[in-house]
């Protein structure tokens, strides 16, 4: 694999920006590896961090790297800063810079597929959070989606002492998230669930977020959308994501596999 810290300027944030990037490599005599590209496109997933996290942290203390070699599966890590992949009401257009103008930097950049069959999206916390309601926002994007320990009841972190306040007022101003495109159980309430890509929703319960996980695959059954779960001992911790992912990449949809 090739690692790549990337610095290039976004015109929708309307400033300097980073993403991590890791490129297949075909290799042959690389001791304790073996790389793998395939002959097209690359397959892609989009790595999501979390609220106290940056680009690198995905890097920095899993070995994702090591994981996605076989799979001949670039992987994309961007940066968006304590937003929960929003437009900010006081701040910058982080759901946009995501959502639209992202992947086509990335396709700009990057020998990487835009088909939807070779997507994906996953993240943790915050970042798991954001996956989400990336599928379901732009269901037609992905094949899969993933979150691992997700902020993913939003309207109840809303009145956590811990991320609302200030944070929340600064990324949503007055309103309220309840109801809105930015609030997961209200996307799911009014998603088609043929249209959807696959869903995968891990969380340890030991974590402080469990239940918002809970109530997401509740909110999933009523509305009879097909949901993979994995729930189990576990906290809010590296060790636990450093586990989890792979799991998710052994769930992901690959193609080629």
């Amino acid at each position: 694999m090739a690692l790549l810290r990337t610095d290039f300027f976004s015109d929708v944030l309307e400033l300097s920006t980073s993403m991590t990037v890791l490129l297949p490599q075909r290799t042959t005599h690389r001791i304790g590896t073996t790389g793998h590209a395939g002959a097209d496109e690359h397959p892609v997933l989009y790595l999501l961090h979390g609220l106290s996290d940056d680009d690198t942290a995905w890097s920095r203390y899993t070995s994702i790297e090591r994981y996605a070699e076989d799979l001949g599966l670039a992987v994309v890590m961007p940066q968006v800063h304590r937003s929960f992949y929003a437009d900010e009401r006081h701040g910058a257009r982080f759901w946009t810079f995501l959502s639209t103008e992202l992947p086509e930097v990335v396709r700009s950049f990057f020998r990487v597929s835009t088909r939807r069959e070779d997507t994906f999206v996953a993240g943790l916390s915050m970042g798991g959070y954001g996956a989400l309601k990336w599928a379901l926002r732009q269901p037609e994007r992905f094949a899969a989606a993933a979150s691992l320990s997700g902020a993913l009841d939003l309207v109840a972190r809303e009145r956590d002492p811990e991320l609302g306040g200030p944070l929340m007022r600064r990324i949503f101003g007055d309103r309220s998230v309840a109801g809105s495109d930015d609030d997961l159980l209200h996307l799911v309430a009014k998603a088609d669930p043929a249209t959807l890509p696959q869903l995968y929703v891990c969380c340890g319960t030991e974590d402080h977020l469990y239940s918002d996980s809970v109530r997401f695959r509740d909110a999933c059954a009523a509305r009879g959308i097909p949901l993979t779960v994995d729930f189990g001992p576990g906290e809010h911790v590296w060790s636990y994501w450093d586990a989890k992912i792979q799991d998710v990449l052994s769930w992901l949809p690959l193609a080629r596999r």
